[in-house]
């Protein structure tokens, strides 16, 4: 007997992910740099720990986290790479962190004082990445800040307390080839190694997220933090050789046929024009698809792209499949690569006016199976 599909299914294309990060390490790696495979958010839903082995087996050298959690993590399950953390809650224990090898950020004098005293109380020497503020205005030392901050951190160094790997940065507008912003951020980037060099330390730097790493190779510099594009999402607008990694799918679940004139879905905000055949699918808000999709989402169905009627509900849409019979159980692909014309998570976020890294971050579901798929 065969197994029942799941109701909802994100399937990972762990191959696709491969080529993607082959493309964007190749690409640093002509420049001299190494790559970081950013896999926060739990791989941006696409599941960190997989996604961190099969990056480190296509090219990537180094792991990004949010939290300490996060890489605490990967530890755990045998990762051994390089794994850097970058923003925590005020408090927070780095001694864990610390035992197990995870380097830190440190963005003002006071981040860096919990990490050298959990330095101590670990018994190791932190490895310590410095982060200036050169325009995003989030984390990051602000400018006035940064030459005390350099100075703690080059003494702590130099006594044996601290070992400062880098010095790192943000770019707000990346995505936006020619924005001014970037060659600014750039500037104030090389003014702030400079004080770093200047006070005796020998830092690598590392400034350039996905998308500059593929539109600014002058901003490569030693090391960059891949994230969207390594999950086959662009950043930019032009057509890079990117590969979706994600496909959200279901199945049908009931069919029904309608007269003319009846209506569909909590409200009646939709009405058949024509006699109609429906088709069930059980999944919705709940499990991913949002709720102003109503009356503006296609699924991939029986070869064609039919439109989703009526309201999406908590746990299913309908699907109007005009004049066709389609059988209960029939796969349902909700957004993919696109590659048969079915709709994709960028198709959503255009749609939704958002982003398509908020759609497949959202993705991570109770309901939601993650399924992965890989030749190897």
């Amino acid at each position: 007997m065969a197994a029942q599909p799941p109701r909802a299914e994100a399937i990972v294309d762990l191959d696709a992910l491969r080529h993607n990060v082959t493309l964007l390490a190749g690409r640093a790696a002509a420049s001299g740099a190494a790559t970081m495979a950013v896999v926060k958010a739990d791989g941006y839903g696409h599941g960190a720990l997989p996604v961190a082995r099969a990056a480190l087996e296509a090219g990537a050298t180094w792991l990004g986290s949010c939290s300490l959690a996060e890489a605490l993590a990967l530890r755990a399950a045998g990762v051994t790479a390089p794994i850097l953390s970058w923003l925590e809650v005020a408090g927070e224990d780095y001694a864990p962190a610390v035992e197990a090898g995870v380097d830190l950020t440190a963005s003002s004098v006071r981040e860096l004082a919990h990490i050298l005293g959990a330095g101590q109380r670990a018994g190791r020497t932190p490895r310590v990445h410095l982060k200036i503020d050169t325009g995003l205005s989030r984390n990051g030392c602000p400018v006035a800040e940064w030459p005390d901050l350099v100075e703690v951190a080059a003494k702590a160094q130099a006594d044996g307390h601290a070992e400062i790997v880098s010095v790192w940065s943000h770019l707000a507008c990346a995505d936006e080839p020619g924005h001014p912003s970037v060659d600014i951020q750039a500037r104030r980037f090389q003014q702030a190694y400079d004080v770093s060099t200047a006070a005796g330390l020998r830092p690598l730097r590392h400034l350039a997220n996905s998308a500059a790493t593929l539109d600014r190779p002058d901003l490569h510099f030693d090391l960059v933090r891949v994230g969207i594009a390594m999950y086959g999402l662009n950043p930019l607008p032009y057509e890079e050789d990117l590969r979706p990694v994600m496909t959200f799918r279901s199945s049908v679940a009931l069919t029904k046929r309608i007269a003319a004139g009846e209506s569909v879905s909590y409200g009646q905000a939709w009405t058949a024009g024509r006699d109609t055949n429906l088709a069930l699918v059980p999944v919705g808000y709940a499990d991913g698809i949002p709720r102003l999709l109503s009356g503006r989402m296609d699924v991939w169905l029986a070869g064609r792209r039919r439109p989703v009627v009526g309201r999406v509900c908590m746990d299913q849409i309908v699907v109007d499949c005009g004049d066709d019979l389609v059988p209960v159980g029939e796969e349902v692909v909700l957004f993919g690569t696109g590659d048969r014309g079915e709709p994709t998570a960028t198709e959503w976020a255009n749609t939704l006016g958002t982003i398509d890294y908020e759609i497949v971050t959202g993705m991570y579901r109770p309901r939601v199976v993650r399924t992965y798929q890989a030749a190897r």
